[in-house]
């Protein structure tokens, strides 16, 4: 016997300290987490709370935790019994073979924790089953919730419900048990193999009859539910996008729709066949069975549909076609809303006669000339007031009762702008307790500007003061705005002395110093957000933001609240996650409040025979482009409604939902799912009525449509010759289609002005080819809903399509902006503007139908050059066949146009601007008095020139004595050629007729 030699007394024996630390780490970690989740759930139980949607908190996650279960459930019960199943039918033997003998060592090795994995495996396969069925859950509420259309398909006779909520269901249910009986199908074969009740022989594969069975049954399942496929597959032809048309064709009806019931058929049968053979253990029919199934499918269908295509329909397609064409029209135009459109033909006359707008007189006095995708810098430089405020990119277009008189308005927030925050002064207690909201809402009148080609504000200031209000009538603050992303403590208990910066106290809009001094302070007092005045939520809150200020600041009290989430569209899309919401939220003051209105959309991608469009693609346009306005996000539908209107209060941020559309079904499943969260519409107020305005991208995705579906024969339809398309912007450099503008117009035949959302058409543009650019159609949306509480008018979003014949020689807005910049009179006077190294900017072309044909209107705009340069509108450009216009008006540019008198005043007749470059209109151009006819004008232009010259001469030499000079001399000659012209200008409209000669 030997002895264990000692351990060496120069050696020091340690505890393995790290094995021992390494199960504390674990736990701590894993509690980190789990308190960070818990977090994350916890504050948004606060949040839902507070807004008054708690509802909509525990019902979506409710329904979401059930489904989960069900999804894991299914996968890890299926995938458990079958490797449990496998491991109780392990036959016993003694290995007789290397291989059996290396399974053997592998079984014994499995063995210690072969317990474990039979647990784990199904639970890791059930966690990623339960999370892809939780990502469904919107399709479970729907089919469980789901109200009929009353609306029947042509092929099956079945509710229009049945494709938007039951097939989609099915399919995924069909789908999660398929994945089930497939990955419980290897795991039991793969359990056999290890235990060796299959096994590889000299002879060939070796099967335990146990195994057999257990295949067979999962064989037999898996093709059973194959059929089930395949039988709902016959109903999803019906919604099939692939081909040029959607829904179910002459070889869906004939040839697909029939075979996949052969199909459905004959995978049943097999089915059977399969679990017969498990306990007569004869195989050799179902393996028939398997393989006839595998040849009806490629030979039934493919090669069948294939040819019945190519022999059948390809050389008759203008027939055959003609019934399945007409069920695609119908039920397109009837899930994109366009089957009650009013289609007027409209023979437009290209002749500009005296007094031609008398009968629009309503109209012209409402064209709009303030761009409000321009004029964002404009109202910056007047209205900012400080550097931590901010307006949109983009403004909005709206309308406002005053004395009596419906005024549009280009209307914006004047938001917090944290980047314009001193960045000495980006402290997180600046940050977040003290830079806090954006003040006042700015408008101004759309249809006139001043003097100096500035917007006429109806509402402006600090304080805020005009015609909709004063800061004591409405609540001007803006806690709640679009370009509100970070979050903000506020609050504090009566008396504390206020800490929120609330608005400059002097009243200069060019005011940039942040001295503490101009500036008042105020406290909020509504409840917005959920309080952080206790320790508990005020850690929970450090986790959600991961700040450490939030726990340690002394800004904090017992009544604080904490702000978050604080776009319109977030806190909407958070109380209705199943809505599609418009990407262009607008302000209004409504009730004594700054609300936004956002529009929010009922959508699903199901609905029979309907074509899908690409909501992305279709509501992209020049002002999406340039980041004005956001396109609604990249997915494809074939049904939309503008079912919900909902409103944020923009100083507490509380959301109303209303439903707006309360006929749509999809809603109502919706409301059967969330009963409380949405309100009739007959609850919404007068004031919030009068604002309602069709929704852009409704109308971008339906005017989209409409290119192709304006078209209702069948015949017609299918040869495509009358498509059309959406114009491109001509006012942008880059290839992007125009949008759509917001108007008060009296459409022909109408009895009354509507404020309306409208579009133009021309033929359809094919890429690689040149395309006329003359105007087929034009479109117009009522978006007036009335201003009566809960009366909603019968006219409001009626769509009135404007045909125009086919040998139109109307000009599209392409032609018409050619016009404008190629005609050589109105670009030597636009040289004129241009002087001084001043840009002019053409403003969104607006296309009008008035005096029997159709009116272009362009403002024109000029911009200095400078950093704190803004641009002012001052021309206006007009068209009317092919005649233009040009003046310092648009009242004296529709007088040129029209013969002297249009029989119409514009909304700026009062204005009195310099005529400098106003011309009169003749037939087929402009013809203003040019520096061809008048000395002294050519003279200024010249010494204008040569100053310009002589200046960039002298700049780039350094010589800034000489630069000065010449600068004083460009401005002389500019004031003479402005006054050369102005004297020229010749006031007299041109008479029609040769004079009389002696």
């Amino acid at each position: 016997m030997t002895s264990r030699p000692s351990p060496s007394p120069n050696k020091t024996v340690r505890p393995k300290r790290r094995s021992a630390l390494l199960p504390t780490i674990i736990v701590v970690a894993a509690l980190v987490v789990a308190l960070v989740i818990f977090s994350g759930i916890y504050t948004d139980m606060l949040w839902f709370n507070q807004v008054g949607f708690a509802g909509v908190f525990w019902t979506e996650r409710i329904a979401k935790l059930l489904i989960f279960l069900a999804g894991f459930l299914i996968m890890a019960l299926a995938v458990y019994f079958s490797i449990r199943a496998a491991y109780k039918a392990r036959p016993v033997y003694a290995p007789d073979s290397a291989h059996e003998d290396s399974l053997n060592r592998y079984q014994a090795q499995l063995e210690p924790v072969r317990r474990v994995v039979m647990l784990g495996v199904p639970i890791v396969f059930g966690l990623f089953a339960g999370t892809a069925a939780m990502a469904q859950w919107e399709k479970v509420m729907l089919f469980l919730y789901q109200v009929p259309f009353g609306t029947t398909d042509p092929e099956f006779g079945m509710d229009v419900s049945f494709y938007t909520n039951t097939l989609p269901f099915l399919g995924f249910a069909t789908g999660m048990l398929i994945s089930a009986t497939v990955i419980a199908f290897i795991a039991g074969v793969l359990t056999h193999y290890l235990y060796g009740a299959i096994r590889l022989t000299e002879r060939g594969i070796f099967t335990s009859r146990a195994a057999q069975i257990h295949i067979a049954i999962l064989a037999g399942v898996f093709l059973l539910l194959l059929g089930v496929n395949f039988w709902l597959g016959r109903f999803a032809t019906l919604q099939d996008n692939s081909g040029y048309r959607a829904g179910a064709m002459f070889t869906d009806v004939n040839a697909v729709i029939p075979t996949k019931a052969i199909l459905a058929a004959a995978a049943i049968i097999v089915a059977i066949l399969f679990i017969v053979a498990a306990f007569l253990g004869k195989w050799k029919l179902p393996l028939i069975g398997t393989g006839m199934l595998v040849i009806t499918a490629i030979v039934a269908g493919g090669l069948y549909p294939w040819a019945v295509q190519e022999w059948q329909v390809k050389p008759s397609e203008g027939n055959v076609e003609l019934p399945y064409i007409a069920r695609n029209i119908d039920m397109t135009r009837q899930a994109y809303g366009l089957s009650g459109m009013e289609v007027t033909p409209y023979n437009a006359t290209t002749t500009a006669t005296p007094g031609a707008l008398r009968q629009d007189a309503d109209t012209a006095a409402n064209i709009r000339l303030l761009d409000p995708n321009l004029i964002s810098s404009t109202f910056a430089q007047l209205e900012q007031y400080r550097p931590y405020y901010k307006f949109p990119k983009t403004l909005n277009v709206d309308r406002y009762t005053i004395n009596g008189k419906v005024q549009d308005a280009v209307i914006a927030v004047r938001e917090l702008n944290p980047n314009g925050i001193d960045p000495d002064q980006q402290s997180w207690y600046n940050q977040h307790l003290v830079y806090t909201h954006g003040y006042g809402v700015v408008a101004a009148y759309g249809n006139t500007v001043t003097s100096d080609g500035k917007p006429v504000f109806m509402q402006s200031g600090v304080p805020s003061e005009g015609v909709l209000g004063t800061d004591t009538s409405y609540q001007p603050r803006i806690y709640f705005g679009q370009s509100t992303s970070d979050y903000s403590i506020v609050g504090a208990p009566t008396g504390t002395a206020p800490i929120e910066l609330d608005r400059p106290t002097g009243n200069s809009p060019t005011t940039t110093t942040d001295n503490p001094s101009d500036e008042s302070l105020t406290t909020f007092t509504g409840n917005a957000g959920p309080n952080v005045g206790n320790w508990f939520n005020r850690v929970m809150y450090a986790l959600k933001f991961q700040s450490s200020d939030l726990l340690l600041t002394n800004g904090v009290n017992e009544k604080s609240q904490i702000l978050y989430d604080r776009t319109p569209a977030e806190r909407v899309a958070k109380v209705a996650p199943y809505l599609t919401l418009d990407g262009n939220p607008y302000p209004t003051i409504v009730d004594g409040k700054v609300k936004w209105i956002v529009d929010g959309y009922t959508t699903s991608s199901y609905y029979p025979y309907s074509q899908q469009q690409q909501l992305q693609e279709a509501t992209t346009d020049s002002l999406t482009d340039t980041g004005g306005i956001r396109p609604l996000p990249n997915a494809s539908v074939n049904y939309i409604r503008n079912s919900v209107k909902a409103t944020v209060d923009a100083y507490d941020g509380s959301v109303e939902l209303y439903a707006w559309d309360a006929q749509d079904p999809i809603l109502k499943a919706w409301e059967k799912v969330f009963p409380t969260s949405v309100k009739p519409f007959t609850e919404m107020s007068a004031d919030v009525m009068s604002h309602v305005r069709y929704p852009e991208d409704l109308f971008k995705v339906q005017r989209e449509l409409l290119g192709r579906y304006h078209v209702t024969d069948p015949t017609n339809f299918f040869k495509n010759t009358l498509a059309w398309s959406v114009p491109d912007d001509p006012t942008t450099k880059a290839v992007d289609k125009q949008p759509p503008y917001y108007l008060s117009l009296k459409m022909p035949g109408q009895d009354k002005t509507a404020f309306s959302l409208t579009t133009d058409f021309i033929p359809q543009e094919v890429k690689n080819t040149d395309s006329r650019n003359i105007l087929y159609g034009f479109m117009a949306a009522n978006g007036d809903a009335g201003n009566v509480k809960g009366v909603k008018s019968p006219d409001y979003g009626k769509l009135q399509l404007l045909q125009l014949p086919d040998a139109t020689q109307v000009p599209g807005p392409g032609q018409v902006q050619n016009t404008f910049q190629s005609d050589p009179s109105v670009s030597e006077q636009l040289n004129v503007l241009k002087l001084g190294q001043s840009d002019v900017i053409n403003g969104n072309l607006l296309t009008l139908p008035m005096g029997g044909g159709m009116l272009y209107v362009q403002p024109v705009y000029v911009k200095s050059t400078g950093s704190t340069s803004y641009p002012t509108l001052q021309r206006v450009l007009v068209a009317f066949g092919d005649k233009i216009g040009y003046a310092a008006t648009l009242n004296e540019a529709l007088d040129q146009l029209f013969g002297g008198d249009s029989g119409a005043a514009a909304g700026d007749a009062g204005v009195q601007k310099d005529p400098g470059a106003a011309g009169s209109s003749t037939e087929g151009t402009v013809t203003p008095p040019s520096a061809n006819g008048n000395a002294a004008l050519g003279k200024a232009l010249n010494d204008a020139n040569t100053a310009l010259k002589d200046g960039q001469t002298a700049l780039s030499q350094g010589d800034f004595t000489a630069y000065g000079e010449a600068q004083k001399r460009l401005e002389a000659a500019i004031a003479a050629a402005l006054a050369a012209e102005g004297a020229a200008a010749t006031p007299a409209a041109p008479s029609a007729e040769p004079s009389a000669t002696p």
